[in-house]
């Protein structure tokens, strides 16, 4: 049997619940293997599922979307990947009833996108693409044998055929490009750090808040369960042992009904199962029964470890004490929650009756319920809204950043925090709870640049030490930094001569260093690239017809004569 070494490995999702399982494991267990997370931390992600791995030297979280192709090529050729383990997908049955086009979007469009990078690159030695056993559809209740790989796909619901029709691609990209391919369908999965609208921690938070499990029909419906550090080692074996253009089951032969399944959890809280178990309606269309021939994978040396019993008892005690991980999750703990899948958190779309929420607690909830997006007059949700926190009101950029959202209709707030204060701003976080962050904050010099040679202590506090401390605090809350940047840090040179037309480019060395400003700004620049939470966008000489804004570069010039000009403001530099 053939063995397969990687050295650079892209996992799509890895803040999501099994890729981060499987990027923990690999990480710890193959320190020589450099392990690339691409996460967009969509609802059901959470940076904290990586903590194990945050200050591993083989370990780098890049924020951003499968669907971004220039992102995704940017990071297998930057990154010398030549491995990719695509996680990354929408999951959840009943979001893909409400919320079907969202699915299409993620679970084909981004594998697509994917894909077409591997071709382009032609660096890919390992593509391994996870998919799920609901692509077989459902199976006969008196099957003796479980779907083995070669078995039809028979998909039942939106998800499940997102999945089924990015199966498809992976295929053809492997016959008609060659690609490595290799694909997984595994069963349900449950253990720590699961997104609690899944069944388990659902019924498991329920259970602590003192509240009954609501069962969709008549609980009859059987699925398999593995613990997710099973899955993690599963992963793990494909990944050196799985063979090319392969598909391999991730499965159990021990299955369970539903009801089983609230039975065993209330009885692990000491709750009576008559008494808190609830039957609610069922979804449009739920599948009786999944069930997997794993044989396959097990000749590669696989095997299930963990009992049920053994499973449910450590992810029990986990999520006792762990209990606010995932925040205010009262939404989906409804028997029908519908995510909004939306940048910036979980929203809800109000779709569930709270009535009907209100008969499903014997007790007065423990937590505050999420109350349903409000809506507009014709009935319809209103989207939930973005909002920015913005750093350099007082200046000219931080002004216009303010109108543009009042335009918009953008909730925003502007810091209170300076810069160098890591106290503030952790503060002003806490207390805007922000989906992005923009900085426009800054010292340009009072009334113009030559202040700065004067004051080099005060320019590089808030120039440098401020903009990293803001940085570093926006990428511990998981935040998106917006950093706008100068382009005076180029002058012309042999390469791009004035009047030639050809300009800097925005992975060009700064050479300008006529000006203390100048240096500072290049010297943060360079700095920023180890953030992967900041996007700069330098900005060359904004101008306006708003002759009375003194901040107009206009406005500097038409005020002083010639020979008052500090050259170092007025130079001609040329920058696309």
């Amino acid at each position: 049997m053939s063995s397969y070494t990687p050295k650079n490995i892209l996992i799509t999702g890895a803040a999501g619940f099994i890729a981060s399982h499987v990027a923990n494991r690999l990480i710890r267990t193959y320190p020589h293997y450099k392990i690339v997370v691409l996460d967009k931390l969509d609802y059901c992600s959470n940076l904290k599922n990586l903590n194990p791995s945050r200050h591993s030297p083989n370990f780098k979280f890049v924020k951003g979307d499968i669907a971004s192709a220039d992102l995704v090529n940017h990071l297998l050729i930057t990154e010398g990947i030549d491995t990719i383990m695509h996680f990354a997908a929408q999951t959840h049955v009943d979001n893909s009833f409400g919320n079907s086009f969202e699915f299409t979007k993620n679970n084909i469009y981004g594998t697509h996108v994917l894909l077409e990078a591997c071709k382009v690159t032609g660096q890919i030695t390992r593509f391994i693409h996870v998919s799920t056993d609901e692509v077989y559809g459902e199976t006969d209740e008196d099957a003796l044998v479980g779907n083995h790989e070669a078995s039809q796909l028979l998909p039942t619901n939106p998800y499940s055929a997102t999945k089924a029709g990015a199966e498809m691609l992976v295929m053809a990209y492997g016959r008609s490009y060659g690609l490595p391919v290799i694909t997984t369908r595994g069963n349900n999965v449950y253990g720590p750090n699961q997104f609690p609208e899944k069944l388990i921690p659902k019924f498991m938070l329920l259970a602590m808040r003192g509240q009954v499990l609501p069962i969709h029909g008549d609980g009859s419906n059987v699925r398999s369960y593995l613990y997710c550090e099973d899955v993690a080692e599963a992963f793990e074996v494909v990944l050196h042992k799985g063979e090319v253009g392969h598909v391999y089951n991730i499965g159990t032969k021990k299955e369970r009904r539903v009801n089983d399944v609230a039975t065993d959890i209330c009885k692990l809280f000491n709750m009576d199962p008559e008494a808190n178990i609830k039957f609610v309606d069922n979804r449009p269309f739920n599948d009786q029964r999944y069930f997997l021939d794993d044989e396959k994978l097990k000749k590669l040396g696989w095997s299930e470890r963990t009992t049920w019993e053994e499973g449910l008892k450590k992810t029990m005690d986990w999520y006792t004490q762990n209990p606010e991980w995932w925040g205010d999750v009262s939404g989906a703990l409804l028997p029908h929650p519908r995510m909004l899948m939306m940048p910036g958190g979980r929203h809800f779309d109000g779709s569930e009756d709270n009535s009907l929420a209100a008969t499903l607690s014997e007790k007065p909830s423990q937590t505050h319920m999420v109350v349903p997006s409000p809506r507009s007059s014709s009935g319809t949700p209103q989207k939930p809204s973005l909002k920015f926190l913005i750093y350099g009101r007082t200046g000219w950029i931080g002004g216009l950043l303010g109108k543009i959202c009042e335009k918009q209709g953008i909730a925003y707030e502007y810091g209170k925090g300076r810069l160098e204060d890591r106290s503030s701003l952790l503060q002003d976080i806490l207390t805007v709870k922000p989906t992005h962050v923009f900085n426009s904050a800054g010292v340009t010099g009072r009334p113009n640049v030559d202040w700065c040679e004067s004051h080099k202590t005060e320019t590089i506090r808030a120039n440098v030490a401020g903009t990293l401390t803001l940085a570093d605090v926006c990428r511990e809350h998981g935040l998106l930094m917006m950093n706008f940047a100068t382009g005076c840090i180029f002058e012309y040179d042999d390469k791009h001569p004035e009047g030639s037309g050809i300009g800097f480019k925005e992975e060009d060395t700064p050479n300008f260093t006529g000006s203390f400003y100048s240096k500072t700004k290049a010297m943060v620049e360079e700095l920023l690239k180890e953030f992967d939470n900041v996007c700069t966008l330098r900005v060359r000489m904004p101008i306006s017809s708003d002759l009375n804004n003194p901040r107009n570069f206009i406005t500097k010039i038409s005020r002083c004569g010639e020979s008052q000009r500090d050259p170092r403001d007025v130079q001609r530099l040329h920058q696309p």
